[in-house]
């Protein structure tokens, strides 16, 4: 077998956000008061891992080969960097104060899959083939994908300033948002005569909380009235999707995940904070 071929990459992001995970990575090593001279890898080193992971969903086998450790090590220095960068991610409530504060007159409240290649373990639900067997827990019917749900929160023009903990991907938007069982009544405490948080149709049995679209049957057609404001809410909502775009463009890591389906959550919240960190902007 011949030598490996070695070469110079270049990570998309400054040195200071690097300086910043290598600090919160530091703080957490003497919060575990770990001993000097421990580890495989200075923070430093863990930083850079976490952030090629992040940024450009690089593979475990070939982080832990750059990095001559064992795969094992690279999976826990992994899991440590998104761990102490969630640990930083804004409450929900933090985050309407603060766009309360910024003058926002309203919210958008969108959910999205983050794919992932786990599977294969059973849901509540029956598959229609009469196989006996039942659907996987993750398999989103939607989007025809495996994936977890995760609902974000934004500015009107699309920031994110919210994610919450990961769902199943076979839940609906409406059912994952009702889990969270701080979410709901926090928009509700928000909307007033001045505050709205304007979500799509997903969310239509939550409408205390949130402002949706007038939908429409076969038995009622709306009128040019209700139509009307149908638009002007598809307008004034249309940013949110830059929200999750943002998201998904600036960490390859969220279009799809090989970690465990459960900690989608932590890494979209880690995603989070290393946007907000990166861009010097939290609403």
């Amino acid at each position: 077998m011949s030598d490996p071929v070695i070469y110079t990459a270049v990570l998309p992001v400054d040195e200071d956000t690097v300086q910043f995970v290598s600090a919160l990575l530091a703080a957490d090593r003497r919060r575990r008061r770990t001993r000097p001279k421990r580890r495989a890898l200075g923070c430093y080193r863990q930083a850079v891992l976490v952030l090629r992971w992040l940024l450009d969903g690089t593979r475990l086998a070939q982080l832990a080969a750059d990095n001559a450790i064992g795969r094992s090590t690279a999976y826990r220095y992994l899991h440590e960097g998104i761990d102490v960068l969630a640990e930083r991610a804004p409450g929900l409530r933090g985050a309407l104060l603060a766009a309360r504060a910024a003058g926002y007159a309203h919210v958008t409240v969108d959910g999205t899959l983050i794919r992932t290649d786990r599977c294969h373990v059973p849901g509540p639900t029956a598959r229609t083939d009469r196989s006996g067997r039942q659907v996987d827990l993750w398999w989103s019917g939607k989007h025809a994908a495996h994936g977890g749900n995760v609902q974000v929160i934004a500015a009107p023009d699309g920031w994110p300033i919210w994610t919450s903990p990961v769902r199943p991907g076979r839940e609906h938007d409406t059912t994952a948002l009702r889990t969270h069982p701080e979410a709901l009544p926090l928009l509700a405490e928000w909307t007033d005569a001045e505050h709205a948080a304007l979500a799509d149709l997903g969310y239509e049995g939550e409408r205390e909380a949130l402002t949706t679209p007038i939908k429409h049957s076969a038995e009622r057609r709306l009128t040019a009235d209700e139509r009307c404001v149908n638009l002007l809410h598809a307008a004034v909502r249309a940013p949110a999707e830059r929200g999750n775009s943002l998201l998904k463009t600036s960490f390859k890591a969220l279009r799809r995940v090989s970690l465990c389906p459960w900690r989608i959550g932590a890494i979209t919240a880690a995603a989070l904070v290393l946007l907000h960190h990166m861009h010097d902007r939290t609403t």
